[in-house]
């Protein structure tokens, strides 16, 4: 074998263990987002996740946690993203699936520096119903969360379309769900829908698990 050879097959071989070691944050991002935000649901006083948006919890005292889960998640998807990339480079979906997931990572950073106004009781003292007026970084927060559910549904779609193409049922039908369901989660809560905060929390912890999963499969075919 030549040395060019050699140098060749080696920096191949360093190129898929770096991507694999990038898909390993997309595979990551979904249990941290779930296993943080669901305990601080579970046991944050006043928190109510039929009438709170996970992303009230990073108001109050114990605000920094979540804070920090967005940031720390959404890190995850970026870094993750160029994982994406090198595993699906000239395949369907190698250039929108990076984009869409990178997109969804810079919205959840976003998310975490822009904070939303404290609501309906919580944190605990807070009056109930909405705030008589939003601020600037409460407004800011939803653009960056419209940003990152676009960019999730949009994302599993495209993942669907790809898996659709290469007859692979069960890798498609995880994508649509995965897409599907944050679609109507987000819609049932921007409609005002009876525990609207709880279909959108299902709807992105279903989306990400879809992308999560799929990042994992990728990460063991390369």
């Amino acid at each position: 074998m030549s040395t060019t050879t050699t140098h060749t097959t080696h920096t191949a071989r360093t190129a898929r263990t770096t991507a694999r070691t990038r898909l390993v944050c997309a595979v990551a991002a979904t249990p941290l987002w779930t296993v943080v935000a669901l305990t601080q649901a579970a046991t944050r006083e006043g928190f109510d996740i039929t009438r709170h948006p996970l992303s009230a919890l990073s108001n109050g005292s114990l605000g920094w946690l979540q804070i920090a889960n967005f940031l720390a998640v959404g890190t995850l998807l970026v870094i993750g993203s160029t994982g994406l990339r090198e595993a699906l480079h000239g395949t369907p979906g190698g250039t929108w699936v990076p984009r869409l997931v990178g997109a969804a990572g810079i919205g959840m950073v976003l998310a975490g520096v822009f904070v939303m106004d404290p609501a309906d009781g919580f944190p605990a003292g807070t009056p109930y119903g909405p705030p008589s007026a939003l601020t600037w970084h409460s407004y800011a927060h939803f653009a960056a969360g419209s940003v990152t559910f676009a960019a999730l549904i949009a994302a599993c779609y495209v993942l669907a379309r790809r898996f659709g193409r290469l007859h692979d049922r069960r890798y498609a039908a995880l994508a649509l769900a995965g897409g599907t369901a944050l679609l109507l989660g987000n819609g049932w809560a921007m409609a005002g829908g009876v525990a609207g905060t709880l279909t959108l929390a299902v709807g992105v912890m279903t989306a990400m698990l879809a992308v999560s999963l799929i990042a994992d499969r990728l990460r063991r075919g390369l």
